[in-house]
């Protein structure tokens, strides 16, 4: 029988899971404030011109930004890579002596710490520190969180050309940035000059466009809803529980909260116990020291043509995906989604590795890399949606958010692929120390 960490301890909330059968979508409207949407996302680390010239070449994603020593920051070096509205910010800390006395005066994020930065890469190596958002006002974002019960990072700050930043925190170690614009004219955020075209690869473009949503790991997910439930108003997007999305070794919870227009989707997993083997989200807490952030799904416009500029890189500095499913997978495609997709469509995600699935009203296509760093931890998953196409009160046309849902039906094939992965690196780690044993056997 699998357990949530609740039902061990004893403990009760609010919220209850109800799995996604007895699960009912709604949206109630709820937000406390406006929140807009994704405006980048900021991976802490310890060398940022490595980090961000490594996911340029391997996303199609040029470096447009940067604010370090060659901009007068004497604090820490930031990178910022771009694809539509897609943007990631490196960021690593110079040593506290450049600074001086003053060790934010020159900072382009003001909220950098020398001592957390150190500390966040020690514990959890190459990470997401935050999560940024737009929002009507960061002051006002800000203090209605921390009036309904989130925890501060950093108060409100004014930056140049009245850009307001302002942090609460997440989960772990993650921050929920706020920002809010009043005609600002910056390229990215003030402190940050572009970059020049010739030295930073401008044409590469391999069809990414937004970040469609950003998945957390906790040890609760029912902490960790009402928590960020209560302070922001998100209201409930999706939910699965292990009898839903696991297999027969392993399983997760989940659960998708989103903001009023549906475009910022914030899902969480927590491990489940009493199982086989080892939930991957309790692999992912061991090794990367706590709650984070699992993975990064980005949007394309095209996940054919992506998929294929990525793979060519696999092997020389890019990305490698999680193993292909197995080819009765893609038998079984034409009879699920043959309405949608054209055999030739069928033909190349079969070739690629792509997961399909669907939900009543439009189509997911999707894959995952293997974790971005030297731990099992953070990843990044491509997606494109199909379908739900609406229009908006000016006749634009738009797609609603998490079209196609979040891939239960995939999520079998998803969690083998991860046991199988983490299977060989067990199977390394015994080897060794059968191999040590040995030794010392022969030694006495």
């Amino acid at each position: 029988m699998v357990q949530t960490k609740e039902q061990l301890n004893g403990t009760a909330s609010d919220f209850k899971l109800v799995g996604f059968s007895n699960f009912v979508h709604s949206n109630p409207k709820s937000d406390r404030f406006r929140v807009k949407q994704f405006h980048h996302i900021e991976f802490w680390c310890t060398d940022a011109t490595n980090s961000a010239h490594r996911f340029s070449w391997g996303l199609g994603m040029p470096i447009v930004a940067k604010s370090d020593l060659s901009t007068g920051n004497l604090v820490h070096a930031s990178y910022l890579i771009r694809s539509g509205d897609l943007n990631f910010l490196f960021t690593a800390p110079y040593s506290p002596s450049i600074a001086g006395n003053d060790l934010t005066r020159t900072a382009s994020i003001p909220t950098f710490s020398h001592a957390v930065s150190r500390s966040f890469t020690a514990s959890h190596g190459l990470a997401v520190r935050a999560i940024a958002v737009v929002v009507e006002d960061a002051e006002a974002a800000f203090n209605i969180s921390v009036a309904n019960g989130a925890k501060p990072s950093s108060s409100p700050i004014k930056l140049d050309h009245n850009v307001i930043l302002s942090e609460v925190h997440l989960y772990g170690d993650v921050v929920l940035r706020y920002l809010s614009f009043n005609n600002s004219e910056s390229t990215f955020l003030p402190g940050f000059e572009e970059v020049d075209e010739t030295s930073s690869a401008r044409g590469l473009d391999f069809g990414l466009r937004r970040l469609d949503h950003a998945v957390g790991n906790v040890p609760s997910v029912t902490e960790a809803v009402a928590y960020v439930k209560q302070f922001t108003g998100f209201h409930e997007f999706a939910e699965f529980t292990a009898e839903d999305v696991g297999t027969a070794e392993s399983g997760l919870n989940s659960v998708v909260l989103a903001n009023n227009d549906e475009m910022v989707l914030l899902p969480m997993n927590e491990p489940v116990y009493g199982t086989k083997r080892k939930s991957q989200i309790q692999t992912y807490l061991e090794h990367n020291e706590g709650a984070g952030v699992q993975h990064l799904a980005l949007v394309s416009e095209d996940i054919f043509t992506t998929l294929r500029e990525m793979r060519r890189r696999s092997g020389v500095g890019g990305f490698q995906f999680m193993p292909a499913p197995p080819p009765t997978y893609y038998k079984n495609l034409k009879s699920r989604a043959g309405d949608v997709l054209t055999d030739e469509m069928i033909k190349e995600c079969e070739e690629l590795g792509i997961l399909v699935d669907r939900d009543t009203q439009g189509t997911l296509l999707q894959i995952f890399t293997k974790p971005l760093g030297d731990r099992p931890t953070v990843f990044i998953e491509i997606i494109q949606r199909l379908g739900c196409m609406l229009k908006d009160e000016e006749g634009k046309t738009f797609q609603k958010g998490g079209c196609g849902g979040f891939g239960k039906g995939n999520f079998s094939e998803l969690f083998k692929s991860i046991e199988e992965y983490e299977k060989t690196l067990e199977a390394k780690v015994h080897t060794h120390a059968g191999m040590q044993h040995n030794e010392k056997c022969l030694q006495a």
